[in-house]
């Protein structure tokens, strides 16, 4: 699709796209509470009518159903309007969406059944989404690299895979993108990830870069003492104790940059992670069109150098997160 944001080489893929992508874990309508359908449709729409030009998905969000959804707000657009649709495979669960399992037989018929929910002929990039204990990475990555032999994708990508991986996937074919956990919180993945990418030519766009609603501005600890049964942070290190105290203070020190441009936190946390060399862009997950208001400004902010150092010393002061604090 055309658009009028900025946009970003997706590493070797030929793929131009914007900073920001619109991410649909959540529309899934799994581990994140309750989520109306029709919602998640609006938001999809709004998105694109603003520009965003690509749709990062997986078959196991909501088992399948966030692409579904993913395919009813798009069903409408000329192909010339469609953004990239990228999914991605390699779990199967259950009914219940739990008891996940991995098995390299699995994979070509996810593909098949994606292209099916999705109602594409292609899908733009296909992503291995976990390593597995089960299944070798040579048998699985193989699998990808058949599945763009034989046309059912374009481009294929790794997820959550490290160091050694992406040499071993590298050997057999090249690993045209990465999708790591990236955010002022998760920093690890500056320390060798991001420059390895750089380095081979790997488009990387990152998860959760406002630390699942942690960098927004609007989470407190007693949100996060609240939080639905079936929300999967009520169980996370980051959503508790003192890690909890830390990030929130981080999240504080947003305000200042976010006031001098005229922007939300968000859009500072988004902004601070498309800054460090080697990211193409960021995941942004969002189940509402006012949620996408809020962060797309950073489809276009860019922030200095004061505003960046600014947050380094934040981050070194309340000792949030791990990972180094400042690109280079």
């Amino acid at each position: 699709m055309q658009t009028d944001l900025p946009t970003r080489p997706f590493g070797k893929t030929g793929m131009e796209i914007t900073r920001t992508g619109f991410g649909a874990w959540a529309i899934g309508g799994n581990m994140w509470g309750p989520q109306d359908d029709a919602d998640s449709v609006a938001a999809i729409r709004h998105a694109v009518s603003k520009g965003i030009n690509w749709i990062d998905t997986a078959a196991v969000y909501g088992n399948g159903h966030s692409e579904e959804v993913i395919a009813e707000a798009l069903a409408d657009l000329a192909p010339a309007e469609r953004p990239y649709v990228f999914t991605k495979g390699g779990i199967v669960r259950d009914a219940a969406g739990k008891n996940p399992r991995r098995r390299a037989a699995d994979l070509r018929q996810q593909c098949e059944d994606s292209l099916k929910r999705l109602k594409v002929e292609v899908i733009d990039l296909y992503q291995l989404h976990w390593p597995s204990d089960d299944v070798s990475l040579e048998e699985s990555w193989g699998t990808m690299l058949r599945l763009k032999e034989d046309g059912l994708v374009r481009h294929v990508g790794l997820s959550n895979h490290w160091g050694e991986q992406l040499e071993e996937a590298e050997a057999m074919g090249h690993v045209e993108t990465l999708q790591p956990p990236f955010s002022m919180i998760k920093r690890q993945a500056a320390e060798s990830l991001l420059p390895w990418c750089a380095a081979h030519g790997t488009g990387v766009i990152c998860y959760s870069p406002m630390q699942a609603g942690l960098l927004t501005g609007a989470f407190t600890a007693e949100r996060a003492a609240n939080l639905p049964e079936n929300d999967w942070r009520r169980d996370a290190p980051d959503f508790q104790g003192e890690a909890l105290t830390r990030n929130l203070a981080l999240a504080d020190a947003l305000r200042p940059v976010a006031e001098k441009h005229g922007v939300e936190m968000g859009a500072v946390a988004l902004a601070w992670a498309l800054a460090w060399p080697g990211l193409t862009g960021a995941i942004v997950g969002s189940r509402s069109p006012g949620q996408i208001n809020g962060w797309f400004p950073a489809a276009t902010l860019e922030l200095d150098a004061d505003d960046m150092e600014t947050l380094a010393r934040a981050i070194d002061s309340t000792g949030a997160g791990e990972g180094p604090a400042r690109p280079g």
